[in-house]
């Protein structure tokens, strides 16, 4: 008891500085304006300064900095701010991450996701339940809110029906959520279309070749498929392994309480629902049958004027799997009644438009402070900078090395700032180009798949993370005095454990010359 007694006001205090360190760093759109005003300026100091850097053959080429203060240079901001900097930046990334959006807005908002969480969780094996529950949440990444907001108190009165410390199951619940965000066995979701479709922009924006190691081209959305896949069933065996081995005998010596409110079948699926999970296989078998014509049909592989093989059906792979969410959500919410008319269905995207009103605002300061960087050369600058620094201590001849630093490096910053997509904002632009000049086996596919393994192992003990305080609400239910400095002691082994072997499962892929995906 005395030692429990010592060591809690330590924790306290280490989660009271995160929270200090984390509110005091501006949003990442304030960061972007001021990155924005601050390489402006830069550029009218050291404009005109010249440096050399080796092209692929091995010849120099010479870069000059533009200074951006001449007519010639802010003409170009503002000629370029609205369509090319922003809206055409990176061939329209932007309508590709949106459009992503729309397809599972529209099961999301039909309540097909949720239902299929509470089906699945319900018919849960006792045995098989813990790696059940990282799996689903593994999977609900897909759903955004549903895992935080429909698993994981599923989990907890799924183990109380058992007579088990519901914290139990809403931590593997949480580990799969939060920690296995970025694997799952769907390809070409939104997370995929976004590191992807920005690290092409990374790379192709400072002369990288946007290709995996064998020199083929990258898809953005699919590049990590192999790797993500395989992951999920990784984080999986993890799970259920931290689970039973380290968090369970914990927990299970730990008072709780059932609030009297608490109903066992609150998660049922009512018959409105079994119907709707008819209709939306339905859906999902048209759907298939239509993306199926296409690939054999207009989008079949076809030879260009150039002798080049083109495939349609992979380049426009983001369109047909948004397809596929719109179509399982219309059938599911007409068969419940939850869309009546198509109007209800227009209704439920722009919903899901409706949240995408910080993502507007911050690629716009975003991605025209990349076009900056880019134009004036400050990019290649800094790519040439930290490359020059790296070479100097000689990791160009170890790329592990730099695979488990860059890994280690984005696991500590996550813990201070949260958000997938900002991060890779601030980080990306960087990091992507200079690791590749540093040793091109750090291909623009592999420096993005480091980020993804390491923002998601950390999530769960960050008190930055979006839904820090809801998981607490949740987990209060049962245990009034929790804090969160217990929630982080909860699920610490998940973090280690997931963050040491998918590192090394990704390392495993590159030293055996494993493609990422395709």
């Amino acid at each position: 008891m005395a030692d429990s007694q010592n060591t809690q006001p330590e924790t306290k205090g280490a989660i009271a500085l995160i929270e200090k360190i984390g509110h005091k760093i501006p949003d990442p759109v304030v960061i972007f304006i001021w990155f924005f005003a601050f390489a402006f300026i830069l550029t009218l100091f050291i404009g005109g300064l010249e440096f050399k850097t080796l092209s692929t053959d091995g010849s120099e080429i010479t870069h000059t900095i533009k200074n951006m203060g001449e007519a010639e240079h802010t003409r170009w901001l503002f000629d370029n701010a609205l369509l090319k900097n922003w809206l055409g930046f990176g061939g329209g990334v932007l309508g590709v991450i949106l459009i992503v959006m729309l397809g599972v807005g529209v099961a999301e908002s039909s309540g097909l996701l949720g239902v299929l969480i509470k089906k699945l969780g319900t018919r849960l094996n006792e045995k098989y339940l813990a790696p059940a529950l990282v799996f689903l949440g593994i999977m609900s990444s897909i759903a955004t809110d549903a895992g935080y907001l429909v698993l994981i108190p599923l989990a907890g009165l799924l183990y109380a029906g058992l007579g088990k410390n519901p914290l139990i199951g809403m931590a593997a619940a949480f580990a799969g959520v939060s920690a296995g965000f970025s694997a799952n066995l769907i390809p070409a979701t939104p997370i995929d279309v976004i590191l992807g479709m920005n690290a092409q922009i990374f790379a192709e924006a400072q002369g990288v070749p946007f290709e995996s190691s064998d020199g083929k081209p990258l898809t953005p959305a699919t590049m990590h498929y192999y790797f993500i896949f395989v992951s999920t069933f990784l984080l999986v065996g993890l799970g259920a392994w931290v689970t039973n081995k380290f968090v369970a005998p914990r927990l299970e010596k730990m008072s709780y309480e059932l609030p009297e409110d608490i109903d066992l079948s609150d998660f049922s699926v009512s018959e409105k629902e079994e119907k709707g999970l008819k209709a939306a296989f339905l859906g999902l078998l048209l759907s298939l049958g239509i993306i199926v014509g296409l690939a054999y049909g207009p989008l079949a592989p076809y030879v260009d004027d150039a002798g080049k093989t083109v495939n349609p059906y992979l380049n426009n792979v983001i369109l047909l799997i948004s397809l596929v969410f719109i179509m399982v959500g219309v059938f599911f919410g007409y068969a419940t009644g939850k869309f009546k008319k198509l109007i209800d269905v227009v209704h439920a995207m722009v919903g899901q438009m409706n949240t995408m009103g910080y993502i507007l605002v911050l690629t716009f300061f975003c991605y025209n402070f990349l076009g900056l960087l880019g134009y004036s050369g400050l990019g290649t600058y800094i790519t040439y900078l930290g490359a020059t620094f790296l070479e100097n201590l000689g990791l160009q001849h170890f790329p592990i090395a730099l695979i488990i630093g860059f890994v280690i490096t984005t696991a500590f910053i996550n813990i201070f700032v949260g958000g997938l997509t900002s991060k890779w904002m601030l980080l990306g632009p960087i990091f992507v180009p200079m690791l590749y000049q540093v040793n091109p086996a750090m291909t623009p596919d592999l420096v993005a798949a480091a980020y993804r393994v390491a923002d998601s192992s950390t999530n769960i003990i960050t008190p930055m993370m979006t839904y820090a305080g809801v998981i607490l609400a949740f987990m209060r239910k049962y245990k009034k005095d929790l804090s969160f400095g217990d929630v982080i002691i909860m699920m610490m082994p998940y973090s280690i454990v997931f963050l040491v072997f998918w590192t090394a499962l990704l390392v495993a892929f590159f030293a055996f010359g494993i493609p990422l995906g395709f």
